[in-house]
């Protein structure tokens, strides 16, 4: 079985950006983590230092490569980093 992980520390994430799908909304100063194995991306965030992990709304997500998924890893900080307009672009990315 083949597999990838990223992280990334310190994405800040206004009200109403990331939506997960035990705590509901949250934000502030957060870590974006994704583990591609067997085709899925698994996108997890959490307060930074905090040792709790939340699952992304809308995770997993197919992502066919390991390439794939970092892209979409990227996309996704990128995204959050947008600010109020996010949103849309979450969504999209989630397939929600």
């Amino acid at each position: 079985m083949t597999w990838a992980s990223w992280t990334t520390v310190g994405i800040h994430a206004q009200p109403g950006v990331v939506r997960t799908v035990e705590a509901g909304v949250i934000e502030g100063d957060l870590t974006l983590h994704t583990t591609w194995s067997d085709g899925l991306a698994h996108v997890a965030v959490q307060f930074t230092g905090a040792t709790d992990w939340f699952t992304m709304a809308g995770s997993p997500v197919p992502c066919p490569s390991e390439e794939a998924s970092r892209t979409f890893h990227q996309d996704v900080v990128e995204a959050i980093r947008g600010g109020e307009d996010a949103g849309p672009t979450l969504r999209r990315l989630f397939g929600q």
